[in-house]
């Protein structure tokens, strides 16, 4: 279905913008091996105006990043919003329609997180899991069932 909006020509892009406390570096190469993606630009606060007000330890923290894979893209840095929580959490959901993918994408979000609902079948015909990766990221794995006779 096209929107008014679509059909003249603007077309918004949805992007999540991941915020880290310190592990956006660790965090990007994780989602790089679960997901064969890779970082596509990464600024650190070094040599930028912002850095003169951070400590010095805190420098070479990443200030921007873009993460693309041939499935999702989303923007990450280090901040300490990633401590925030004030009711308006997001959690990112992921479809597919290859069972044995969902639940190799499942595994490896959840290896040193906490599994919410264990990936398994569901009485809306899929299989589906919850879970909060080891970087405090909650994500929803689904895939549809094939339709059986």
């Amino acid at each position: 279905m096209q929107t008014d909006n679509a059909a003249k020509g603007r077309v918004m892009h949805l992007e999540p913008y991941l915020y880290f406390d310190g592990t956006c570096e660790e965090a990007l190469a994780f989602y790089a091996s679960v997901f064969g993606g890779r970082i596509e630009g990464l600024m650190r606060f070094e040599g930028t105006p912002m850095a003169e007000a951070m400590p010095p330890e805190a420098r070479q923290k990443i200030m921007h990043a873009s993460f693309k894979s041939p499935t999702l893209a989303f923007m990450a840095a280090d901040s300490n919003r990633a401590n925030e929580c004030d009711g308006s959490r997001v959690s990112l959901s992921l479809s597919s329609r290859d069972v044995a993918e969902g639940q190799r994408v499942f595994d490896a979000l959840s290896s040193g997180g906490a599994v919410g609902m264990p990936y398994g079948k569901t009485f809306w015909g899929a299989m589906f899991g919850t879970l909060t990766d080891k970087y405090g990221i909650d994500w929803l794995i689904n895939c549809e069932l094939p339709a059986t006779p």
